[in-house]
């Protein structure tokens, strides 16, 4: 293999990935907040990240790389939808926690090495607070909050590209005058009534959102570890705000590479549950299955932007139909091919920042070489390859025997209306033409003196 390209955020260009330790890769990815179910952009997201993690753990061994994906348990929005709810907010948290891991297993993401959650790790929160204090990075303040002295910290935007200028003229004034500084952030909130609060140093509160995920991946991986995670949405406050909190505290480098995904856009506009402009994981899936909605994320690069539409993701049917057809025709034998062009071409793609479109490309030439020579360890290879990206590994008889040809897509039903109109003009050499196309998607038709049967995964 070679050398892994990772385009880090904050330098804005591909980098040679070095690990810190090639036996300890460590990569933290934000999770999710625990409010309402995930919807179709949290799973391009965690998608994008199982493939890379996959890759890493391909690449490098299983066993040295660790990844982490917390959890927002306790959080303003939590506690606001537990209150419409008329709910505990723990409670709350739960059954969406549930709800998560159930979306996950049906997503067939790989189970997170850790998994922590905002509400164990008050002990490592409140020392990371007093550590701040303790530097002049923090400060109490009269209305019991603790708050992050932005200006204390010279790279504050150094990750998001913003000048602490810019953002002064764009900081909203907040009501109450107990901030030094407008810019500065909450590291500690004071208890509300009726809220979930610890005791602390500073009295009853709760953490600030920003604050959690720096105790979290600092405690599991260290005080700098390798790669850093989540959506482009993200990057500022949220990581920029990490980033300043726990290079002071600590006196070092956070991460060493930040990666993002781009937006999932519904509409032209991104998918957010704030605006109500989503679909849930659990609706989606009651359309198509999980590998279609995978490999409508992989069809992306994970940077770039991806228009969802239910068509989009549908039209990722017949590409897998291929992919199963070329396994369903040669049993995939006990020994895959490794040392050819294909591999390499596929290692290529993945070294080059995770490049999905073409690694999928490599799929289907080696899938139409497997067509050809009908070679059982070719055919392995494919399910192997195809495998580092979660994908085909499921049975070919059923996934091809699943298909209702009552209901294939328009793109199909028009190849067989214009075969049957050649074989009516007797234009032989059209309609089988048109046969050995439909043959390629994973449709095969038999001619018969009672007419044509259509067949979808059929060995001839």
């Amino acid at each position: 293999m070679s050398d892994l390209m990772i385009y880090d955020t904050k330098s804005q260009q591909k980098r040679t990935f070095v690990p810190i330790d090639p036996k300890k890769i460590g990569i933290y990815v934000c999770g999710i907040t625990v409010y309402d179910l995930c919807h179709i952009g949290h799973a391009r997201t965690m998608l994008a990240f199982d493939v890379i993690v996959r890759y890493l753990k391909h690449k490098y061994g299983a066993s040295n790389v660790r990844f982490v994906r917390n959890i927002t348990d306790i959080d303003d929005k939590i506690i606001n939808r537990a209150i419409e709810n008329k709910e505990e907010p723990i409670a709350l948290a739960e059954r969406f926690i549930h709800e998560m891991h159930n979306d996950a297993e049906a997503l067939s993401l790989l189970t997170p090495d850790e998994e922590p959650r905002a509400t164990q790790y008050m002990p490592q929160m409140l020392n990371l607070i007093q550590r701040l204090v303790d530097k002049g990075y923090a400060y109490p303040a009269a209305n019991g909050d603790v708050y992050y002295k932005v200006r204390a910290y010279k790279d504050y935007g150094s990750l998001a590209k913003r000048s602490l200028d810019d953002l002064q003229v764009g900081a909203r004034i907040e009501a109450n005058e107990a901030k030094y500084d407008p810019l500065d952030f909450v590291l500690w909130k004071a208890a509300k009534p009726g809220e979930p609060s610890w005791e602390s140093p500073w009295g009853e509160g709760r953490p600030g959102w920003h604050l959690e995920c720096s105790a979290m991946s600092m405690d599991l991986l260290g005080e700098t570890f390798d790669i850093h995670g989540g959506g482009f949405d993200l990057i500022f406050p949220h990581h920029e705000n990490e980033c300043a909190q726990s290079s002071a505290a600590s006196g070092k480098e956070f991460a060493n590479n930040w990666m993002h995904v781009g937006f999932l856009q519904i509409n032209k506009d991104k998918m957010s549950k704030s605006s109500g402009n989503f679909v849930t994981i659990q609706q989606i899936l009651q359309e198509v299955t999980p590998e279609e909605l995978r490999y409508f994320v992989l069809s992306g690069h994970y940077r770039s932007p991806l228009e969802y539409t239910l068509e989009q993701v549908q039209n990722a049917k017949q590409p897998l139909l291929r992919l199963y057809t070329a396994l369903h025709n040669v049993a995939p034998g006990a020994q895959a091919a490794t040392d050819n062009e294909y591999t390499q071409r596929f290692y290529t793609a993945m070294d080059d920042d995770f490049n999905t479109p073409e690694a999928l490309a490599v799929l289907f030439d080696l899938a139409r070489e497997v067509n050809k020579t009908k070679d059982p360890a070719l055919a392995a290879q494919l399910q192997n390859l195809g495998g580092i990206l979660g994908l085909l590994q499921n049975s070919p008889a059923q996934v091809l025997g699943s298909v209702n040809v009552n209901n294939l897509d328009s793109q199909i039903q028009e190849l067989i209306t214009a075969r049957n109109q050649a074989r009516q003009a007797k234009n032989w050499p059209e309609a089988d033409k048109i046969r050995d196309q439909l043959k390629g998607m994973g449709v095969t038709i038999d001619d018969t003196a009672g007419g044509s049967q259509v067949k979808v995964g059929s060995k001839e």
